[in-house]
Formats: C-alpha cells, structure tokens, sequence
C-alpha cells in the first residue's frame, strides 16, 4: 500500500550504482529477510500483525523454506520491480480471464484495481476464497483444493 516510498529515490540510486557493478562482474545482494531459524522466525511472528508480513514469514522461513534459499535478491533487480506494474496493460487482455484471491488479503485491493481494468475482455471473474489471506491461498489445503477446482471449471469452459 505505497509504503517505504520516501526513500524510493535513494534506493534507485543504489541500484544503478549495483547495475554498473554487474557490468564489471560483482554482484550485490540485498535481503529484508536475513537467515534466520525457525525458533528466530517463530519469534518474529509473535512481533507482527496478522497478515500478509506474518503469514510470509511463516511460509518462506518455516513450513516451506527451501534449504537453499538465502532469502536474498541483486540490488539492481530494484529497477525492474521499480518499474513493472500489472495495472498498467490489463485492458490489453482480450482472453477469458480468471483472477483469484483470499477475501482477506492484504493484496486484494490490487487484485480489484487490476479486474477493473481488464475492460477488453468479456468473459473475466473474479474468484473470491473465502477466509483466505494473499500467502494462505499457496499451501493451506482448503484453499488450494477451491482454487484447484475453479481452475478446472475455468479451464473446462474456456479451452
């Protein structure tokens, strides 16, 4: 929701400067996630509000972190995050479009923002989980089974 936008210019500067040291073959890495255990993650979720932050943190540090993940990005991959925004060419979509989310998720709002804008295509829907939060819908199994089952209605009907 447009958070950490005041220091959006600071962070671009150092991108650029990491892009021109990808030129010369040193990377940088950034992490707003350092390694943690599972007893250091268990104790930041306790600090966190419900929601998208705590539920990622459960996720990506406990019941599904990969053994090789160092939870880790290149700096100057913020440029490219920086500019890509899936508003911007929605009413390009001239296919059957099915957009799902959790009714509870911190993320909707995006989610509904990108539907509307989907104007060129007829046939869109927008499927609700019921109770659902944004990093829920991934792996708890009711609603993995419910967003397995409309994929199958949709992909039934539209291919």
């Amino acid at each position: 929701m447009d958070t950490n936008t005041e220091n959006i210019q600071t962070r671009l500067e150092k991108a650029a400067t990491a892009r021109t040291l990808e030129q010369e073959g040193t990377i940088q890495y950034e992490s707003d996630n350092p390694e943690m255990t599972e007893e250091q993650a268990r104790q930041l979720m306790e600090t966190l509000p419900e929601g998208l932050y705590k539920d990622g943190v459960e996720y990506y540090g406990i019941t599904h972190k990969h053994p090789n993940s160092n939870s880790k990005y290149t700096t100057a991959s913020l440029q490219k995050l920086m500019a890509f925004d899936v508003d911007t060419h929605m009413d390009l979509i001239t296919q059957p479009l099915l957009m799902i989310a959790g009714d509870k998720a911190d993320t909707k709002y995006m989610t509904d923002s990108a539907y509307e804008k989907a104007t060129n295509t007829k046939n869109k829907e927008l499927y609700l989980i019921p109770g659902a939060t944004h990093i829920k819908t991934y792996w708890v199994p009711e609603y993995v089974e419910q967003t397995q089952n409309k994929l199958k209605e949709f992909y039934k009907n539209n291919l």
